[in-house]
């Protein structure tokens, strides 16, 4: 198994990110709260992975012209056309589309129902945007007055935060589909397979599924330049990603200050405690990147890149360079070290 694993660090400053619908705990009728958990205790302000995502393909389309999946909406539930090979957001984010339709039973020649639910678990996992260390949460009461008679209360919640965030990209997975009868494997059905072949995609062997006579099942996979578009493009995102809750009062840059990428060669997030919260600060901790570097060495393809926005943990420069002479690790300005991680990115046919 192949992996873009990816952590980040955000800097906000008067916030409101992702928020949680009306308070009912105010006396206000208009207030609103933010997202927040609880951990020791106390309250730390996050933005959930779904918003974090959002943000992620918006960007996507608006810097990468990404044409996207369209969403079909039945009733109470909704889905997108769930078509990998021509939606790149279907293949990146994964999808689920449930349905059944009638056919006649060639025997019976009467109607029966059949599932033609496909779904896909995305090769793009992440993880929600959290703050690391505590700072108080708090409610800003402001009232709208330009128009006649009373001012109109309300109030919303408002915060500073360093937000961690961690990602991964299945490599292996992205323009790789399946159309065994499982859940979350049923990638693509019989006439879909059929087309993709039709248009320049291939069959593989499934590296670990087999037959009961023990014949690896096929996947389908189309072009490698395809596939390694969509990853790099969903790397380079993070250069200009933007988004957040209250942005016309409350504008935050959302992209990531601080950002450690690495190719490994498994599926587990190495870099999950390289944050920290330290005598009431946020702090990234070089001992635990320098433990995770000698821990996974052998998992590790190629260097690890760390980015840093001049500006932000600027005491880190005097740590970070000693490292970067030994050769385990790029450091430098943080879009440079993106652009450089994403040229390194080949995959196999």
């Amino acid at each position: 198994m192949k992996t873009i694993q990816g952590f980040v660090l955000i800097d906000v400053d008067v916030a409101a990110l992702n928020n949680a619908g009306g308070d009912k705990s105010s006396n206000l009728e208009n207030a609103v709260i933010t997202k927040k958990i609880k951990k020791n205790g106390k309250d730390y302000p996050y933005v959930s992975g779904q918003a974090w995502r959002y943000w992620w393909r918006e960007t996507l389309v608006h810097n990468h012209s990404w044409k996207m999946s369209p969403v079909i909406r039945e009733k109470k539930i909704a889905y997108t056309e769930a078509d990998p090979m021509k939606y790149p957001d279907d293949d990146i984010f994964g999808y689920m589309r449930a349905g059944k339709k009638e056919i006649e039973d060639s025997e019976t020649h009467k109607k029966k129902s059949v599932n033609i639910t496909l779904t896909r678990v995305s090769p793009l996992k992440n993880s929600a945007l959290i703050g690391i260390a505590y700072n108080p949460i708090i409610q800003n009461w402001a009232s709208m007055t330009r128009q006649d008679g009373d001012a109109v209360p309300f109030s919303i919640d408002e915060y500073c935060a360093i937000m961690k965030g961690m990602f991964s990209i299945d490599t292996d997975m992205v323009g790789t589909f399946s159309s065994m009868n499982k859940t979350g494997y049923t990638n693509i059905n019989d006439s879909m397979k059929e087309d993709y072949l039709k248009n320049g995609a291939i069959e593989i062997d499934d590296p670990i599924t087999k037959d009961k006579a023990g014949n690896h099942l096929k996947l389908v996979r189309i072009d490698k330049t395809i596939r390694e578009k969509r990853i790099k493009d969903a790397v380079l995102a993070l250069k200009t990603i933007s988004g957040g809750a209250k942005q016309t009062t409350n504008l935050a840059d959302v992209t990531p200050k601080l950002i450690v990428l690495a190719k490994f060669q498994s599926g587990n997030h190495p870099f999950s405690h390289l944050a920290k919260e330290e005598l009431g600060k946020a702090v990234f901790s070089v001992d635990a990147l320098k433990e995770v570097l000698n821990d996974y060495a052998d998992q590790f393809d190629g260097k690890v890149f760390i980015g840093k926005r001049m500006g932000f943990m600027d005491e880190l420069d005097k740590e970070l360079h000693p490292l970067k002479e030994t050769g385990k690790i790029e450091y430098g300005p943080i879009n440079e070290i993106i652009d450089n991680f994403v040229n390194t990115i080949k995959l196999d046919e």
